[in-house]
């Protein structure tokens, strides 16, 4: 009761608070106060780095602490999936609704608009970036698109990753959006805090691979009720079998036996 009368006291709070899930600090957000955020940061220049995690995210995390402390050391940590948002509701942060990475993604396109942010795309298959500036400034006319990089299916030399920062850096970007999969883009985005010069680092995942056209997204209606898990299974089930028919189950009873206090998740909070 205490977090909900702090949240309708100070708005500040709303946009700070996280809900331990599993360890993780998932962020009680909502997409503006989430926006808002990403809003504040590129005016104070503050460098920092948004996971959009949902049960995937939070599960990977489990056997991984470096990446349970990534999450938790991040500046914001969106709830992407339904379950992520459920359980924030049943912890009293009543505000909370689903901030998904494509939907973030194109809510920051329509304020840079008139606010002139800057973006740089990070990420996907060859050619995928490029084709991403090519859809999204045809969808935002005057969308600012400084720069792209596809990086290549190994590890960038030292050279490579300095020659990177160092475009982002000329390009002047505001927001550095990484198309890579869980943990990658965590870990990138990690490592790269305090090196790469824009303000913010994103990582949305297949948000790239969705607005440059090559997936389609699940019907709105299965977005909403938690069922997308099911839509992408069906329509890449090789490569995301696992991940679903593994993590969800794990999931439900790993958030049981925390509400049951029968386990202790514990939270790591900076990367080794």
């Amino acid at each position: 009761m205490s977090q909900v009368l702090d949240t309708l006291a100070n708005p500040a709070v709303e946009s700070t608070a996280r809900c331990d899930v599993l360890g993780v600090g998932i962020s009680s957000v909502n997409m503006p106060l989430a926006v808002a955020r990403i809003q504040e940061w590129i005016a104070s220049h503050s460098q920092q780095y948004v996971c959009i995690t949902g049960v995937h995210g939070v599960i990977e995390s489990q056997w991984d602490p470096k990446l349970k402390a990534i999450h938790n050391a991040a500046g914001m940590v969106t709830p992407d999936g339904m379950p992520m948002v459920w359980i924030n509701h049943l912890r009293g942060f009543d505000h909370v609704q689903r901030v998904y990475g494509p939907d973030l993604m194109l809510a920051m396109c329509q304020e840079s608009l008139s606010r002139g942010y800057k973006h740089f795309f990070y990420g996907g298959g060859d050619g995928v970036a490029e084709l991403l500036k090519e859809r999204l400034t045809a969808r935002f006319p005057g969308l600012q698109v400084v720069g792209t990089y596809c990086p290549p299916f190994r590890k960038m030399s030292d050279d490579e990753d300095r020659q990177l920062i160092e475009r982002i850096a000329q390009s002047g970007a505001d927001i550095v959006w990484v198309g890579l999969s869980t943990p990658k883009q965590e870990y990138w985005m990690s490592e790269h805090l305090g090196r790469i010069a824009a303000p913010v680092m994103i990582g949305v995942g297949a948000a790239f691979d969705f607005h440059a056209g090559l997936k389609r997204q699940a019907p709105l209606w299965m977005q909403r009720s938690g069922l997308e898990w099911f839509y992408r299974l069906a329509t890449e089930p090789r490569r995301l079998w696992k991940r679903y028919l593994r993590n969800n189950p794990l999931f439900v009873w790993y958030v049981l036996l925390q509400w049951l206090k029968v386990r202790n998740f514990a939270r790591v909070e900076r990367p080794a």
